[in-house]
């Protein structure tokens, strides 16, 4: 949808990108007015408030932004890799801890009313004063499918991150309508990423053995190999743009799916760009994409009531070019700060 912004509602944008990635409450909003036509902000937060979509912890076990019927499905997917993390070295001070009663009573908890990390914590301490109550609360996010809800994640609103259960923000009998599969989702993943490698689906959800899925699912698929001999699946009726197709200047904001679905996207970052949009405190920045690859990086601000959208290029941006992120810049800014006094748009080295 980075091609031509698509006349479809912020629900169906969400389930045809899989989940948006949410680390930040805000950069899925950019990321969606970047692909919908006609995208009202609003529209996201009143379907978190409808409990239509929610923020909650799946692929790569980041937080996302995906619909109740996505999340239903794509949690019991991911426990895999979550369990994983929990078994691994980095819960090793675990070992030997029941954490059964520890998840049960966190549930109920939680349950109960939504809670804070800091306030979970604090009471699992007071049960199992003996253990590091960060710890346990650790491993209660990996254990239990746990929703952010809102005003967390809502646009314009600010507000501690506080979790309940999938099943206390959902209701327990729309559990009956989920049907994980595995194949779905890989499926799902192509129609959103394709043509894309085994590795690739590997690297956006996290999880590992995914070569026999697309094995098993070859016959339904089309294949394709890269300029490197690897082989790319994708449906048999996805678009698949030829290289003249023309590609609009387009600002991607912080963690996109651009630049985090794929184990190689030298098909629209650099690798040597891409070193410089990762940061070493797990960042991915924002940029922004000239001729369907990443040219530079970006950054809105709003200081004593003027907007400011800083570009900072890669390389010198092409005179038709500079003039639309210009447009698209300020177009933006009245998006984000419509209540701003003042927008501009500044080119920085």
């Amino acid at each position: 949808m980075l091609l031509r912004r698509e006349p479809v509602g912020a629900l169906e944008a969400i389930e045809r990108l899989g989940g948006m990635q949410a680390q930040a409450p805000n950069p899925p909003y950019i990321g969606l007015w970047s692909r919908v036509e006609g995208f009202e902000f609003d529209e996201v937060s009143r379907l978190m408030t409808e409990r239509r979509v929610l923020r909650i912890v799946l692929m790569r076990g980041t937080l996302h932004l995906v619909s109740a019927r996505d999340a239903r499905v794509l949690r019991p997917l991911t426990q895999p890799l979550l369990d994983r993390y929990l078994t691994g070295p980095a819960g090793w001070d675990l070992d030997g801890v029941d954490l059964r009663p520890v998840v049960d009573a966190a549930r109920a908890l939680l349950e109960e009313e939504p809670r804070s990390d800091k306030e979970l914590r604090s009471l699992l301490g007071e049960r199992w004063p003996d253990r590091d109550p960060a710890r346990l609360g650790w491993a209660v996010r990996l254990s239990l499918p746990l929703v952010q809800v809102p005003p967390r994640g809502l646009w314009g609103k600010a507000g501690t991150a506080r979790h309940t259960t999938l099943d206390a923000w959902l209701g327990e009998d729309a559990a009956a309508a989920a049907e994980p599969s595995i194949d779905e989702m890989v499926l799902r993943y192509l129609g959103a990423f394709g043509p894309a490698s085994v590795q690739d689906v590997q690297q956006w959800s996290g999880l590992q053995g995914l070569r026999e899925v697309v094995e098993r699912l070859e016959p339904k698929l089309v294949r394709f190999r890269d300029e490197n001999g690897r082989a790319l699946y994708d449906l048999p009726d996805a678009p698949r743009p030829g290289a003249d197709e023309p590609a609009p200047v387009r600002f991607v904001p912080e963690f996109d799916n651009l630049t985090l679905s794929h184990a190689d996207r030298t098909r629209v970052v650099s690798d040597e760009h891409r070193k410089r949009i990762f940061t070493v405190n797990g960042i991915i920045r924002a940029t922004f994409l000239v001729d369907g690859f990443v040219h530079g990086m970006w950054k809105a601000e709003k200081k004593r009531g003027e907007a400011t959208l800083r570009i900072e290029p890669f390389a010198p941006v092409p005179g038709p070019e500079r003039a639309a992120l210009e447009e698209e810049g300020m177009r933006l800014l009245a998006a984000v700060h419509p209540d701003a006094k003042a927008h501009a748009v500044e080119f920085v080295s």
